[in-house]
């Protein structure tokens, strides 16, 4: 919470609040404090990890002070409230399994690329089409099936989205809300030291705290067989479990990119077997 709170005083603008302009961005510990009516001793406590659990009105009146938007201000109720792996005793936290009835859906969307994604970005299952368009990431180890791991480390990501850096950053934002939810989490932990180690886009991103969270959009994508494929996408959460989100593409009806993804559509199934989902066998744990 202290590095969140660090991060996110350093982009207040000081002259909306009467400060001048200065050399170090953003605003001061006393200016934060005093905005949010604490003192400046308590501020300095909650920065430093000294007190690690102020009050919903405390939390409340330091998002606002702080100028945070509705997911960073939960992000911010995420990490005050979270219990870290550590103070629940030693039991693994459990494998994400994709229910039998999820993976019927995902094989009926023949036309439609569509995934489940699990926490730390992991891939659970995907369709084939899904598997075609960007990677077939449970068919790797499972440290490797992250999308996260798979837009900064492999080179081909790169290729595959043309607003690459807009995707990336916001996987990022997106990795950051679920360390908020599940601190100290070992697998997230090694990966983000993986993801550091390997990409200093990576590291500049991750120090920033800025989360990110997107239900519905676009992606452009550029597939090596059959070109531009600009997509919209859904984001839906699969009931009955947590951290499993639902991803189904589509595209516009009579544009290029739905008759491109036709095309890989047919080349797909011309070159599969019977239709089964991509999962990953048991994750580590």
């Amino acid at each position: 919470m202290g590095g969140f709170l660090r991060a996110r005083r350093a982009l207040v603008d000081p002259p909306r609040h009467g400060g001048g302009r200065r050399r170090v961005p953003g605003l001061r510990r006393e200016e934060v404090a005093a905005l949010a009516q604490v003192s400046t001793d308590y501020y300095t406590r909650l920065e430093q990890g000294r007190h690690r659990r102020p009050s919903d009105a405390v939390l409340s009146a330091l998002a606002e002070a702080l100028e945070l938007d509705d997911l960073a201000t939960r992000h911010l109720f995420d990490l005050a409230r979270a219990v870290p792996v550590s103070a629940r005793g030693s039991a693994p936290e459990p494998v994400q399994r994709v229910r039998p009835s999820l993976h019927l859906l995902l094989d009926s969307f023949t036309e439609h690329p569509a995934f489940v994604r699990g926490r730390r970005t992991e891939v659970l299952a995907m369709n084939r089409l899904a598997a075609s368009l960007l990677a077939d990431l449970p068919a790797r180890p499972a440290r490797e099936r992250a999308l996260v791991r798979w837009a900064f480390l492999d080179p081909e990501a790169r290729r595959r989205y043309v607003d690459w850096e807009a995707v990336a950053s916001s996987m990022v934002g997106t990795l950051r809300l679920d360390a908020g939810r599940h601190p100290g989490d070992p697998l997230l932990e090694r990966l983000v030291d993986e993801l550091s180690a390997g990409s200093a886009e990576f590291r500049a991103w991750w120090a920033d705290h800025r989360v990110a969270e997107r239900r519905d959009g676009t992606k452009r994508l550029v597939h090596p067989v059959v070109g531009r494929v600009d997509v919209r996408y859904e984001a839906l959460d699969v009931t009955g479990v947590e951290d499993q989100t639902l991803f189904v593409y589509t595209t516009e009806p009579g544009s290029d990119s739905q008759a491109a993804l036709h095309r890989l559509a047919g080349l797909v199934a011309a070159d599969a077997g019977p239709v089964a989902s991509r999962r990953g066998t048991q994750a580590e744990t």
